[in-house]
């Protein structure tokens, strides 16, 4: 069996957690495809050879879920040639036989534009910096800082900005529990299965 369900959404809205836990859910493989690029990122050097060389072993870093790795994703992310690298090693993932959730910035409107399930989960900034803070720590004030800078960056690229697909289901969870959030998410996927 296929099938793709499409997570997209900015820094902490929550795709993450909803990603694992409909993969853990339905038996489906999954991608944080955000790791791709935090890794070309931390990696250094020139990112379009980074992406090219990218390795599996690439993305258990230890330092991937720092903000430091997620700003340098994001500088990475708008060069066209490093996406390019990256498109065909997602595409694959999300057709592989038995299912796949992938979450991201633009996996319903680039990636898998024919995704069975297509959702877009966000949350206001405010909510999202707290998360992250939470996460990482450090200045709240900085960290939302950031949050907005990163939103500018990734919603204004030229190359594939982030935005909901047309056909996607938008899920704000500035307001939700996790478990609401996962079962919103659960029913949207059993509704198409």
């Amino acid at each position: 069996m296929q099938f793709t369900v499409a997570i997209d959404g900015p820094a902490a809205a929550g795709k993450g957690t909803i990603g694992r836990a409909l993969a853990a859910r339905f038996g489906f493989a999954h991608l944080d495809t955000g790791l791709l690029y935090r890794a070309v990122g931390a990696l250094g050097g020139d990112p379009v050879a980074a992406a090219r060389g990218l390795r599996a072993a690439d993305l258990q870093r230890d330092d991937l879920r720092s903000m430091a790795a997620g700003q340098a994703a994001s500088r990475v992310a708008v060069i066209p040639e490093v996406r390019a690298a990256l498109v065909d090693f997602q595409r694959r993932f999300a057709r592989a036989e038995g299912g796949a959730v992938l979450d991201g910035r633009d996996i319903g409107t680039v990636i898998c534009p024919e995704a069975e399930v297509k959702i877009y989960v966000t949350a206001s900034a405010e909510v999202r910096a707290h998360r992250r803070w939470l996460e990482v720590g450090g200045d709240a004030a900085r960290v939302l800082a950031e949050v907005i800078e990163r939103d500018a960056r990734d919603m204004g690229r030229a190359e594939a900005p982030l935005r909901p697909a047309v056909d996607a289901v938008v899920l704000d969870t500035s307001a939700m529990a996790i478990e609401a959030a996962v079962a919103a998410a659960v029913a949207l996927v059993e509704a198409r299965l």
